[in-house]
């Protein structure tokens, strides 16, 4: 019996974000007598093709075809809509051709609207990964009308304004995260950030995980980072941001550093760049801070969450579905940096309560969020598809 293959289209480049490594750990995780992953980068294989490589998935560039993207939007190979039908909509049907694939698996805003046209005039299976904004245009007007499913990681993250009903069609299914077998040690973690910074080993270390862009909101965790400085004054309190800009908000690191600098916090505020793994540095920080708005479900606050480091995020989006309040973490009013003053400065002077937060946190990730339980449900829903019985899906918890 053939193998259902599934395609896995990528736009490369030097960002790898979330998204990305849900769906290579996937494809990589997939059961290979049943499945077989084919994995494309379009342009150049980037940071996409490096961890494909270290997940030992193979891949093919796609160089010269354009995509289309929102106008507002500076990427490469942007085409408008009349280019799309008369050069990239026949270059991606003769790929499809090429390669036969039964499914292919969006993950992306800008792979969703190229592809999803191609894959159902060719006669493929279109499965759309939405792990984006609910009222996201593509999410609740192209999907609905040509997906064969719409899987989504939040109740929240769900179309929510759909043109025409999806219940039949659509799932909500956590993001795989592959956690790492040993936990690193926190103090030992902790010790090290501080010598690379050359700070003194009693320093309150606060963290932002993830990429520099507008929903994600770094600015603020620089007005929080100035909010907690200010609340304990004889102690020394430091932000460290790990995470690169992308293409679409170039920029906004600018903006973050200007800020700053405005606020004094020249010598308290460190830019860390994109780490991979990044799990040491996670664990070294005393709080993670989640500062983001429609946040669909965010990758780096579950991981926190395994690692034992406490998370304080904005009581939105799918950072609501993640944590419970005062038992696996802290939520907060998204629009005032100060809400978050007193759950950190509660969690740095009680050890007993850090440690019951952290361990809840812990348990609770290791039991939802397993990539064996992703990697289960998505391979169902895979066969489904290609039999072509439709269920309503899988709803988590």
């Amino acid at each position: 019996m053939r193998r259902i293959r599934i395609l896995f289209p990528f736009v490369g480049g030097p960002v790898l974000g979330g998204s990305h490594i849900s769906a290579l750990s996937l494809a990589a995780a997939l059961d290979p007598n049943r499945f077989e992953a084919r994995v494309l980068v379009h342009f150049e294989p980037g940071a996409i093709g490096q961890k494909a490589r270290e997940l030992g998935l193979d891949y093919e560039v796609l160089e010269d075809t354009p995509l289309m993207s929102s106008p507002g939007l500076p990427l490469p190979g942007r085409v408008g809509g009349l280019g799309y039908l008369t050069r990239t909509l026949p270059a991606l049907r003769r790929t499809l051709k090429k390669i036969d694939p039964d499914i292919v698996h969006t993950n992306e805003g800008r792979m969703h609207a190229n592809w999803i046209m191609p894959s159902k005039l060719s006669g493929c299976r279109h499965l759309w990964h939405h792990r984006q904004d609910p009222a996201a245009k593509g999410a609740n007007m192209l999907a609905p009308l040509l997906a064969d499913h719409i899987v989504s990681v939040s109740h929240y993250a769900m179309p929510s304004r759909p043109i025409r009903p999806i219940g039949d069609r659509a799932s909500v299914i956590r993001s795989p995260f592959d956690f790492p077998a040993i936990r690193p040690d926190r103090t030992n973690s902790h010790d090290k950030l501080c010598d690379e910074l050359s700070l003194p080993r009693d320093a309150v270390l606060l963290g932002y995980f993830g990429s520099i862009i507008k929903r994600k909101r770094p600015d603020g965790f620089v007005r929080v980072v100035d909010a907690v400085r200010r609340a304990l004054p004889g102690r020394q309190v430091h932000g460290l941001l790990f995470g690169d800009t992308v293409d679409a908000t170039r920029g906004l690191d600018e903006t973050c550093k200007a800020l700053v600098s405005s606020l004094g916090l020249n010598d308290n505020f460190h830019f860390m760049g994109f780490r991979s793994p990044v799990f040491e540095a996670m664990s070294g920080v005393d709080v993670m801070l989640v500062p983001a708005v429609n946040e669909p479900f965010g990758r780096t606050l579950i991981e926190s969450m395994y690692l034992g480091t406490p998370v304080v995020a904005t009581r939105h989006g799918g950072n609501i579905e993640a944590i419970s309040d005062g038992l696996t973490g802290f939520l907060v009013e998204p629009d005032d940096p100060e809400s978050f003053v007193e759950p950190i400065c509660k969690l740095l002077s009680d050890p007993l309560l850090q440690t019951r937060i952290a361990d809840a946190a812990q348990a609770d990730a290791a039991a939802k969020y397993g990539a064996e339980r992703h990697v289960s449900e998505i391979s169902r829903l895979y066969e489904q598809l290609v039999e072509g019985t439709q269920v309503a899906g899988t709803a988590y918890a």
